[in-house]
């Protein structure tokens, strides 16, 4: 089974790497592979070839993958990056919470 601490469209923080430090959302997760794709983080070029007529070719910077055990989230109510807590509602749902400030989101 295949899970990440990490959904889509949450503000996370780098770890390690050439870009440590940076704040960035999610556009893309791979549960399989482990990774996750971070907006304006690990940009790589890459050599685009024109597909249509009037299309333009070219070196073209875009997000890379990284492993997402080098992310970690930030709380939204605290805005401090934090380790995931699970906690089950009185009505039975299951939902994160911070471990720093006990906020679910």
């Amino acid at each position: 089974m295949n899970k990440l601490h990490i959904k889509r469209d949450d503000t996370v923080v780098i770890l390690s790497g050439k870009d440590k430090g940076k704040k960035g959302k999610v556009l893309e997760t791979s549960p399989k592979e482990q990774k996750v794709i971070v907006e304006g983080v690990n940009m790589v070029t890459k050599h685009v070839k024109p597909r249509r007529a009037g299309e333009p070719g070219g070196i073209v910077s875009a997000e890379g993958a990284m492993y997402a055990a080098k992310v970690m989230l930030v709380c939204p109510s605290c805005g401090k990056p934090t380790r995931v807590a699970h906690k089950v509602l009185a009505d039975g749902t299951k939902t994160r919470a911070c471990k720093k400030c006990n906020a679910t989101f």
